[in-house]
């Protein structure tokens, strides 16, 4: 069962902003908002960058690129984790050794 939607403020960059948010990840939702929170005021406070329009687009380029760095480098784990099994399974197929089919005499 799905709760219902409750009112969540979060803060980024000192505006106030108000989310609808299932109850049990209202936790999570705030987090988020800390991160980016924290995010945004990173490339702002580097100087680098004006406007908040700017400053969102920049900040969520570098957390996209962040998520597509750690996407490929568990894609990359994962990978190795498997070719290991694989391995794994080679070696254990050679040492077990194979038996003769059972032949039933009547």
């Amino acid at each position: 069962m799905s709760a219902e939607a409750v009112p969540v403020v979060i803060q980024i960059l000192d505006k106030d902003y108000t989310v609808a948010c299932p109850p049990d990840e209202r936790e999570g939702l705030l987090a988020s908002a800390r991160m980016l929170n924290e995010r945004m005021c990173e490339v702002r406070d580097s100087g680098k960058v004006l406007g908040a329009e700017r400053m969102a687009v920049m900040t969520a380029l570098n957390i996209i690129h962040e998520v597509a760095l750690e996407r490929a480098q568990r894609e990359r784990a994962l990978a190795d984790t498997n070719a290991a099994i694989r391995a794994l399974e080679g070696k254990l197929a050679d040492a077990i050794p194979r038996r003769a089919p059972i032949v039933e005499v009547d």
